[in-house]
């Protein structure tokens, strides 16, 4: 096996007992008010417990299930992806060559992971975590493992989608499709509070306010999905019973709370049940590998046809479409094709074109909350995103970013 570089750590198996979400966590290594939770929109605000918008109700979140299996290091196929964008031929990289590329790129202090440190950063396959390294900033801050509990804000969408999926059987209906595509009206969501039910958030503020002139195009938020889990039968949940609902057809190995109960950005976890989530897709256990870029829809305002894209978190700069619950990174001139959900704390998780890889950025970062009152009002997704997008291409191409 080959001997991972400096700053890199492998996957191992150990259980803690996770106090906090529902499950056990498994340590390794270690208006235009509809934005939130996205790469440049909103999320919840940090309090004292460092989740949420007020203490969370963990007395809620019972802590059950088994905990977190991760494979060893270097347990996985040495296949290059074959997303037909360069990609280089299968057997032609072997894994030490691609965990040097990304730890280098992870570790730069010249490219687009040196402002986001803080991280942690892991890349694997089906099999497992095949590297992985926590990068500390040049001021020593605190740093992110695994099993860092974080607010994870929009990656909480790909839960969401991929929980849809799996509970129609693969089979979505046109008004599933139109939800989770972010064209439904339903486009004035503000927030949700800790104690609520999601009828409850449904009714809070405006949020279940229809609007006839988004209907139909594309506008990220919140919304769309807090209204299609109330007509979905969840709206008697509160944010313990969404949690084991979400179970219900994940997994319980895939270990989750909620901070609130906002179906987009109110789930709490790590890297290490996110990964969990992630392979479980690329081996197929879940059915939303078969959903990966499925009815995407054009997202830019700028660059879409007309009429059909009011908002996108995204530069205008960059041009990509929306599938079920995640992006897809298909900008003409800079895209690769990848699918993801960036998070506006700064968690980003992602699985190549190919189907072949996944990864994850870890962080949370709420430097840029501009208003205390608003819990959407921070965002590092897209920040994430670029040294995500770095370190995709050297696991890809086994050359340093």
């Amino acid at each position: 096996m080959p001997r991972a570089p400096a700053g890199v750590t492998c996957a191992h198996s150990r259980d803690m007992g996770g106090s906090y979400l529902r499950g056990s966590i498994g340590a390794c290594g270690l208006g235009r008010r509809d934005r939130e939770l996205s790469f440049s929109g909103k999320a919840p605000m940090k309090n004292a417990n460092g989740f949420g918008t007020a203490p969370v109700p963990w007395g809620l979140v019972a802590a059950t299930g088994a905990a977190l299996l991760l494979a060893a290091c270097g347990g996985g196929n040495d296949n290059g992806g074959g997303d037909g964008s360069g990609t280089p031929a299968p057997g032609s990289i072997d894994l030490a060559q691609r965990v040097a590329a990304a730890s280098a790129t992870a570790q730069s202090a010249t490219n687009a992971c040196a402002p986001i440190q803080p991280f942690f950063w892991e890349v694997g396959d089906q099999t497992g975590r095949l590297a992985s390294g926590s990068v500390q900033s040049s001021g020593g801050a605190a740093t992110y493992t695994g099993s860092t509990l974080m607010g994870i804000a929009s990656a909480s969408k790909w839960l969401y989608g991929a929980y849809v999926v799996q509970r129609r059987q693969g089979q979505l209906s046109d008004e599933d499709v139109k939800f989770l595509t972010f064209r439904s009206g339903y486009t004035y969501f503000s927030r949700c509070l800790p104690g609520q039910t999601v009828d409850e958030c449904v009714a809070y503020q405006n949020n279940d306010v229809y609007s006839p002139a988004t209907d139909g195009r594309f506008s990220y938020g919140g919304g769309h999905m807090e209204k299609h889990a109330a007509l979905s039968g969840l709206g008697p949940l509160d944010s313990a019973g969404l949690a084991a609902e979400m179970q219900s057809q994940l997994g319980t190995d895939v270990v989750m709370g909620y901070s609130q109960p906002q179906l987009a950005g109110g789930v709490v976890t790590n890297a290490d049940a996110y990964g969990v989530f992630l392979r479980k897709i690329l081996s197929g256990q879940l059915l939303m590998r078969g959903a990966l870029g499925q009815d995407a829809v054009c997202t830019n305002p700028t660059t879409c046809p007309p009429g059909t894209a009011v908002h996108t978190p995204i530069p205008e700069s960059e041009s990509y479409h929306y599938a079920i619950g995640h992006w897809v990174e298909d900008d003409p001139n800079n895209g690769d094709g990848a699918f993801s959900s960036a998070g506006a704390f700064g968690f980003y998780p992602w699985i190549d074109a190919g189907k072949t890889w996944y990864g994850i950025i870890a962080r949370k970062d709420t430097s840029a909350i501009s208003d205390p009152d608003d819990p959407d009002s921070a965002g590092h997704g897209y920040a994430s995103a670029r040294c995500g997008q770095l370190i995709r291409k050297a696991w890809i191409s086994g050359v340093p970013g």
